[in-house]
């Protein structure tokens, strides 16, 4: 039989032809199709859902790391007091977290659900809240804590975070009493041990005790440890001698940020000005670009405009200008050269200020009554003033010859109460050299001797500090001090 195909519906058989026959099926078959699928379409439709009111308010608000802790200890005390015992990961783990977000007052709820005996066994636990009171400047919690381990010289861990503790309240003589204590009881220090122990060589200026340290490093086999050698060199530039620190730092198989500030901080320290712009070069040749740290060390320590200049349009390249520090440093850079339009500019221009910003605009404009225009505009943003501030706006008023004579020592007694007492941190070089600087000022002998031994100490070789305070005693007419003063500037080598 020939079948001849001629259309798809289509088939010629023999000369019969069959294509009414299937278009009639065809045709019957869609139209049943059609009938079932109309009949059954209204039983299969039903209403699109949609939540209800009330469950979208429901709906829980995304907490904070801070809330979230706060409701696990809500948890925790709750199960405390229904006698639920708790392991002792636990307890880690959360004191661990309260450290990462240096939340002090839920460390403090941990410690009070910590059975004691769990705490002086468990030598892990005990140094993670150690840690954590030492970081929040609770040293005497920290040392109590400390006191009660069983286990202590199990490691250096306690150890390090007591001595670091002490060192970042200034309290240095402790933190190295401690690293001594630790040498005593036979605990091996580790690379987190020296650089503690290295700022507090820095923060009294014993270049002997660092000394002593560095070659305990090299017999601890810490001799190329990038960490530790970065301390080394910070640790001699502020004792004094930038020659081995220097040496320290060519020893430095791979220099970080770290490095390269402490060296360039060092030479700017002690007034070697082409030894730090050579490292500031060399930072950009070795591919190693200066943040903010280093670039505010320059621009705040360079004496020469025009070089201050030059960086400031490397600033600009980088797009780094309204970094907060990299601003705060340009203003004091324009100010100090008198450029009060280009300082103003730049206060006004940056995105966002600190305390410095404001402390940097008022105290360049101390001969100007726009001062006491800044210091209004930053009590109105809610910026709180600190020590600087009022010493700035001192000065300030007495330039402008707004402060009486009998107002002028309450003001300078007040500041110099602020310096000591009203500080989270040890007063400064800033704090100390803008209080001798207004105690000449004011004829103030006794806050300016204070605060001249204070410079002493901070700044041993900066010789202006010397040279104000003897002109304090050549105001008040003591004659036999201004001749003390002097031989002493003799004896450090600083007598012009």
């Amino acid at each position: 039989m020939d079948i001849t195909l001629i259309s798809p519906n289509c088939y010629v058989v023999s000369s019969c032809t069959l294509c009414n026959d299937t278009s009639k099926k065809q045709k019957q078959q869609k139209q049943k199709q059609k009938h079932i699928h109309q009949n059954t379409k209204p039983k299969l439709s039903f209403p699109i859902s949609s939540p209800t009111p009330l469950l979208i308010k429901q709906k829980p608000h995304p907490q904070t790391k801070l809330q979230a802790l706060n409701s696990v200890i809500d948890e925790l005390e709750s199960s405390v007091e229904k006698g639920i015992k708790l392991d002792a990961q636990i307890f880690s783990s959360l004191l661990e977290t309260c450290f990462q977000l240096q939340a002090i007052d839920h460390g403090f709820r941990i410690h009070r659900l910590i059975p004691e005996k769990l705490l002086r066994k468990n030598v892990g636990l005990s140094s993670k809240l150690l840690r954590l009171y030492a970081s929040g400047g609770h040293i005497e919690k920290a040392h109590h804590v400390f006191d009660q381990m069983s286990k202590r010289n199990a490691s250096a861990f306690p150890w390090n975070s007591l001595i670091s503790g002490y060192a970042e309240l200034g309290q240095y003589e402790d933190a190295l009493a401690l690293y001594f204590q630790m040498e005593e009881e036979g605990v091996e220090p580790d690379r987190f041990t020296f650089p503690r122990v290295l700022k507090a060589c820095s923060g009294i200026g014993s270049i002997q005790i660092g000394e002593d340290a560095h070659r305990q490093i090299v017999r601890c086999g810490y001799w190329d440890d990038g960490f530790v050698l970065n301390a080394l060199v910070d640790m001699y530039a502020k004792c004094g001698d930038i020659v081995k620190a220097r040496r320290v730092f060519n020893k430095i198989a791979f220099r970080d940020l770290v490095s390269w500030n402490s060296m360039l901080t060092g030479y700017i320290h002690h007034g070697l000005l082409a030894e730090a712009l050579d490292i500031f070069r060399q930072m950009i040749h070795n591919e190693c670009e200066p943040d903010s740290v280093g670039v505010s060390t320059i621009l705040t320590g360079v004496p020469s405009l025009k070089i201050g200049a030059q960086v400031h349009g490397w600033v600009l390249r980088r797009g780094i200008e309204w970094d907060v520090s990299v601003a705060n440093s340009l203003i004091v850079l324009y100010s100090n050269h008198c450029k009060l339009e280009r300082a103003s500019w730049l206060f006004e221009k940056m995105p966002e200020r600190d305390v410095v910003s404001w402390n940097s605009i008022i105290s360049a404009h101390c001969k100007d009554p726009e001062a006491l225009i800044y210091f209004s505009r930053m009590e109105s943003v809610g910026a709180l003033p600190d020590s600087i501030t009022f010493v700035s706006l001192l000065s300030a008023c007495a330039h402008l010859g707004l402060v009486k004579d009998g107002e002028r020592a309450g003001l300078i007694d007040e500041a110099y109460e602020i310096a000591v007492n009203g500080m989270e941190f040890e007063a400064g070089p800033t704090v100390w050299g803008a209080l001798l600087y207004t105690c000449y000022l004011h004829c103030n002998v006794d806050i300016g001797e204070v605060a001249a031994h204070h410079l002493f100490e901070l700044e041993p070789d900066n010789e202006h500090n010397f040279e104000l305070l003897m002109k304090i005693y050549g105001n008040a007419r003591r004659s036999e001090d201004v001749e003390r003063v002097r031989i002493m500037m003799v004896e450090r080598g600083l007598d012009s």
